[in-house]
């Protein structure tokens, strides 16, 4: 796998940060005086960002905030989020051990999500997860953020790597439209936070285990892998 960069999205692909996130979100309710959501009413919208969060779980109470209204409560979000970032978060099963392997067969590790950078390279560090990546990007990064190509394709270039030599790995239509779009080979996992099924979006490969990963990549790579 030398010389093939392999990049993943963050929330719902390598860390399933949907619990603190719930959280910010219900504290942003409640300085609004509104119940609490459910952690599930809130996955479908990770891959959307804290903006889109914010407004489903107001809309879930039957209310419409204007676009200043949500901006402001989005700050609201994020200094609570950035206190309480990886309290509950976790990587998802296999993960590390997958990242170690890529790794020692020669590939560069990179991330590219919707949050914003400082905050990713947080829930990255706080989980130890930090070390494997040469580039991260945040919707805040480059100017361009998913489903925009250029998020993906800057991200590539910020590792070092090429787009014919690259490989996405993500959990939601976003991240299907993002490699398409920069005709990028994209592996989507089972487990995240797709509101359909991932296979309705055309992903190249379908993971529901990490363990099943570096095969598929080494076929995308023309690499023997091992198991």
């Amino acid at each position: 796998m030398k010389g093939w960069t392999i990049v993943f999205d963050l929330d719902g692909t390598l860390v399933d940060t949907a619990p603190d996130l719930a959280e910010a979100t219900n504290y942003v309710l409640g300085t609004l005086g509104l119940g609490r959501v459910n952690e599930l009413e809130i996955r479908p919208f990770v891959g959307h960002g804290a903006l889109a969060m914010i407004d489903g779980a107001i809309k879930s109470h039957g209310r419409t905030l204007s676009e200043r209204e949500l901006h402001d409560l989005f700050e609201v979000f994020i200094a609570y989020y950035s206190t309480h970032i990886a309290e509950r978060s976790l990587p998802y099963p296999h993960v590390v051990k997958t990242l170690e392997g890529l790794r020692d067969a020669g590939a560069t590790l990179a991330v590219c999500t919707n949050k914003i950078e400082m905050q990713a390279k947080a829930v990255l560090s706080s989980l130890k997860l930090d070390g494997y990546f040469s580039a991260l990007t945040g919707r805040d990064s480059l100017g361009a953020y998913k489903p925009d190509p250029k998020h993906l394709t800057g991200t590539i270039a910020r590792a070092g790597g090429r787009p014919e030599a690259a490989i996405m790995v993500g959990d939601s239509e976003t991240d299907i439209r993002t490699a398409k779009a920069a005709k990028i080979p994209i592996v989507a996992v089972s487990f995240g936070y797709s509101i359909d099924p991932v296979a309705s979006y055309g992903p190249d490969a379908i993971i529901d285990d990490y363990r099943n990963l570096p095969p598929i990549i080494g076929k995308f790579a023309n690499t023997p892998v091992s198991t």
